[in-house]
């Protein structure tokens, strides 16, 4: 299974945080797992640690380093996960999580998440 991590979850297995869910961290570990991390997270967290969000302690560079050193692909946001974004009902405000949405359906991805509100849209989204 290719496992497309959000935000959060990302940073959680980063810094090995006691936030992330043990189910999360149980399907990481899975050798069959194949995980990937969105562009849209970096972003993310280069906006939010930018802005000096305690949530969102590690640099960008260094987290994207960090993954792709231990196995990670990374997923390029491109013009048809841009565009996918208005097929998704109004569920959630969050540019970035709707994005990743529209990223996990249009890749045939499960989106993993710890976000009740992102586990509510249809499709390859898996709340851990």
């Amino acid at each position: 299974m290719t496992l497309l991590l959000d935000t959060h979850l990302l940073v959680w297995s980063a810094v090995d945080s006691p936030m992330l869910p043990a189910e999360a961290r149980r399907l990481i570990e899975e050798p069959e797992a194949q995980l990937t991390f969105s562009a849209a997270s970096i972003w993310e967290v280069a906006i939010k640690h930018g802005l000096r969000r305690s949530d969102f302690p590690l640099d960008p560079r260094v987290l994207r380093r960090g993954l792709l050193e231990v196995g990670y692909t990374e997923l390029a946001v491109n013009g048809v996960h841009a565009a996918a974004v208005d097929l998704l009902p109004p569920i959630h405000r969050d540019p970035f999580d709707r994005l990743l949405v529209a990223q996990a359906q249009v890749e045939g991805l499960t989106l993993l998440t710890a976000d009740e509100m992102v586990a509510r849209y249809p499709g390859p989204v898996r709340r851990v």
